[in-house]
């Protein structure tokens, strides 16, 4: 019977490794070039902060674009040494990151519960069944599934944070004979605590869990937790032996006090493998650790931007703020999930619902036996310390909870709802079922195995199907850059040719994939110095004979209003010689350049006073058709088949707190509305109107395509402000009209 247990316990591990490999490799490879679509800008910024590393450059930390720890970089220089400059080369150290996670907690599953706490015994299928189940559901979740297929470097968190605690429990646990003996000093079995016993001469292992452990601050900014993680860990050893002197003082008051204490702390051995491990994990960590020593500010760089009782972020309610983030992350499991599409099939949770019921069940079971069981107490503390970056964290602008910022206690919770599924099963077999432990273990194996291949079918439809089809995607991953970069790779470089390309914060992707020879300058420059920027950029050597403008489709790429300026600009300065159209942008051929008179997006600003009870005010009009800037008074005279544009000013409060858009209407002479634009309203950097304790002036720009069936006439155009969340209006002061007359225009088909 023995043969056949182990047989069966053999057969099921190689068909757990083959199922596990099998989900996990399909569901973050299959298609990995196509899917995501586009590269994010943070992915591009791990692709160019590899570039430097390429050349030279190296650092434990890169401050640019929030700051990004080093091991993601180093990751993608690899493979950009092998694979060039490519999406690829970008996502594949994540993806097989990811995909490693799986066997790591299907390890770290098999170490933690492959011995029984009490009497030292080996209990396979305890050990073979919770890491099995843990690990599947992590290879067939939809969250991780989306997260390890884009180049986040949180992915390296819950791999080399599982690795670490599993190399940890092995190297502390080496020695078999800890499992027999007792601690007669404190008549406890040392099976209780036998993490805390090795053989001698182990310390090579222990070395290697340290070593693994240090790389946790190259991994991800919530990785600054793991430390209390071991060391609260490693208190808690403390508290039963203490509590056993306690026992033995009410029961033998001839005993010295001292003495009775000293046998409440561990052996002298214990503090020397203590003493290896932290010594070799602050070894590797040392280069990290010294930049943040050196450079203070890096250290908070991105924390100072998120911290949940900042009072631009808690909105004066900072206990409020963060009950608040505490019950969207409870909310996570069952009932509400992560509203970003690079993290999510948008608004679902962290577990579905019979796997949140199992893991309520895991936790409740872990804490009734978290002092008899260290696996448990190991659990509980990493739950709890690794989700409470996410808590402490929120934006103004987003709904906890946040995937990436929970990442490092993914592990944790797929093991607990495999504790709670193993519970509940071994309550089914003792009430329900006798049977022996090869046959119950291969049912329940089998059993667990079929719904885990179904939750990994649902999970390739709602990945490869329903989230890889939502057009948010596209937009989310900025898609069209690639296309366009492909587009751009291919044109003959002859010198006479230039491209401007504006796009906020896609920069990074442009610089890591483009590899062509024509000149391209990436368009992020502030108004009102915009115009002379641009003249710049054409006129820093020979002037080109073409200039290429890209046009985006803002449903794909979002670039504030510098598209919009670069329209004024060049329709005033160049003449247009063609227009190229493509699936998420338009390129717009300009040649003629006007380079003997400075460029300027308008000559002056028509006084205007508008002020709003929102804390807003309108302080200047221009307006004008190509070349041609128009006084709005009397009267505009507006050419049908041309864009109007307008440049207006602004002022705001100090700290205004909200993010306002606007509507132009045009209403004919009857008093109907014939025409509505809105647009939002961003600063020069393209911070919203309430992002911030910005006050001073600025300018914003509109062009203004009118109906091509729009009857020639007079007609007014007017102008509504608004709170882009309530799209409540603010009204004029001393009118209390949330509608203004800002120019009347006169419509004619005639030159």
């Amino acid at each position: 019977m023995a043969g056949d247990g182990r047989l069966h316990l053999t057969l099921l591990t190689i068909g757990i490794l083959i199922l596990l490999a099998s989900l996990a490799l399909t569901l973050r490879l299959h298609r990995l070039t196509e899917l995501p679509p586009g590269l994010h800008h943070d992915e591009g910024t791990h692709g160019v902060n590899a570039l430097q590393v390429m050349k030279g450059e190296h650092a434990p930390f890169f401050p640019e674009n929030n700051g990004r720890e080093g091991m993601i970089v180093y990751a993608v220089a690899l493979a950009t040494s092998f694979l060039g400059r490519t999406v690829l080369a970008v996502r594949l150290p994540t993806a097989l990151i990811s995909a490693g996670t799986v066997f790591v907690l299907f390890w770290l599953g098999w170490v933690l519960f492959g011995r029984d706490e009490h009497s030292g015994r080996s209990t396979p299928w305890r050990g073979l069944l919770i890491g099995g189940v843990g690990a599947g559901l992590l290879a067939v979740s939809l969250g991780q599934t989306v997260i390890g297929r884009t180049a986040l470097r949180g992915s390296f968190l819950p791999f080399i944070l599982s690795l670490s605690l599993a190399l940890l429990w092995w190297a502390w646990s080496h020695d078999e004979r800890s499992f027999s003996s007792n601690d007669k000093s404190t008549g406890q079995s040392s099976a209780g605590h036998s993490v805390r016993a090795a053989a001698s001469g182990n310390w090579w292992r222990i070395a290697l869990a340290g070593m693994c452990t240090g790389l946790l601050p190259y991994t991800y900014i919530t990785a600054r937790f793991t430390p209390f993680l071991f060391l609260l860990f490693g208190l808690s050893f403390l508290f039963p032996r203490i509590r056993t002197v306690e026992n033995l003082k009410e029961g033998d008051e001839s005993s010295p006090p001292h003495r009775l204490y000293r046998n409440a702390l561990p052996p002298k051995s214990e503090w020397q493998k203590a003493g290896i491990f932290v010594i070799f994990a602050g070894l590797v960590a040392a280069p990290i650790l010294l930049h943040f020593a050196r450079n203070p500010d890096h250290f908070f760089l991105r924390s100072a931007q998120t911290w949940v009782f900042d009072s631009e972020r808690n909105l004066g309610n900072p206990l409020g703020t963060f009950l608040s983030n505490l019950w969207g992350y409870v909310l996570a499991f069952g009932f509400r999930g992560d509203l970003l599409w690079r993290h999510n099939l948008v608004g679902k949770p962290v577990l579905n619902l019979w796997q949140a019921l199992f893991f309520w069940l895991g936790v409740g079971a872990a804490a009734w036996q978290w002092r008899k069981r260290p696996a448990y107490r190991l659990l509980l503390l990493w739950l709890a310390l690794l989700i409470l970056p996410a808590v402490l964290a929120r934006e103004v602008t987003s709904v906890p909870p946040n995937t990436i910022r929970m990442i490092g206690a993914i592990p944790a919770i797929y093991l607990l709802v495999a504790v709670g599924i193993w519970e509940a099963y071994l309550f089914a077999r003792h009430r329900f079922f006798h049977l022996t432990d090869a046959r119950a273990g291969t049912v329940f194996a089998v059993l667990a195995g079929v719904v885990i291949l179904v939750q990994g079918v649902i999970t390739y439809r709602d990945y490869f199907h329903k989230w890889a089809s939502a057009p948010e995607i596209h937009r989310a991953y900025g898609s069209g850059w690639t296309d366009l970069i492909q587009v751009v790779n291919d044109q003959p470089s002859d010198g006479t040719t230039l491209f401007l390309v504006p796009g906020y914060r896609w920069q990074f992707s442009f610089e890591y994939l483009y590899q062509g020879d024509v000149p391209v300058h990436l368009v992020h420059t502030a108004m009102p110095d915009f115009a002379h920027q641009i003249e710049s950029a054409l006129t820093t050597s020979e002037p080109p004979s073409e200039v290429r403008v890209v046009d985006w489709s803002n449903d794909v790429i979002w670039t504030g209003d510098e598209d919009q300026r670069l329209a004024v600009l060049f329709d005033k300065y160049a003449r247009l010689l063609g227009t190229e159209h493509f699936t998420d942008f338009r390129i717009k051929t300009y040649a003629g350049l006007s380079l003997d008179r400075p460029w300027k997006l308008y000559e002056s600003l028509d006084p205007l006073t508008v002020n709003y009870d929102g804390g807003i005010a309108l302080t200047g009009l221009a307006a004008g058709q190509g070349q041609k800037q128009q006084s709005t008074e009397p009267q505009l005279i507006v050419k049908a088949g041309s864009h109007l544009w307008l440049a207006l000013q602004w002022e705001t409060a100090p700290a205004l707190e909200f993010d306002y858009a606007i509507s132009l209407r045009l209403h004919d002479a009857e008093n109907n509305g014939v025409f509505q634009k809105d647009f939002v309203l961003w600063r020069p950097d393209h911070s919203s109107t309430g992002g911030g304790g910005q006050s001073e002036p600025f300018d914003s720009l509109h062009l203004v395509e009118f109906p091509a069936d729009l009857p020639s006439g007079d007609y007014e155009l007017r102008i509504v402000v608004y709170d882009t969340e309530s799209l409540k209006p603010t009204v004029e002061l001393g009118v209390w009209e949330a509608e203004t007359t800002i120019a009347h225009l006169q419509y004619s088909d005639s030159q």
